[in-house]
């Protein structure tokens, strides 16, 4: 890896990840190669988990702000609606 994970953006991060799950998933890298690669994405999944923390910390803090009251309303994503029968992909 060029970058050390700790100063990976979250989309460089990700597409690392992607990359890793695909190598891993290919069943042509050994055992050894597997261990590494498995603890470098353990560690771009936390740097992931830590942008998304300060993404939310970012969105209540703004919330906040333009609120101009000193409470946190927490960002509440919307529900995905429900999947009909037809929607799924036949093959």
């Amino acid at each position: 890896m060029a970058k050390s994970a700790k100063s990976l953006k979250f989309e460089e991060a990700m597409e690392r990840l992607d990359v890793i799950v695909a190598a891993m998933e290919s069943g042509e890298i050994g055992i050894e190669e597997s261990l590494a690669k498995y603890e470098e994405a353990m560690q771009l999944a936390a740097r992931c988990r830590e942008i998304l923390d300060q993404a939310e910390q970012r969105i209540q803090k703004i919330q906040l702000d333009a609120a101009g009251k000193p409470q946190l309303t927490p960002f509440e994503p919307e529900a995905a609606p429900p999947e009909s029968p037809g929607d799924e992909a036949t093959s």
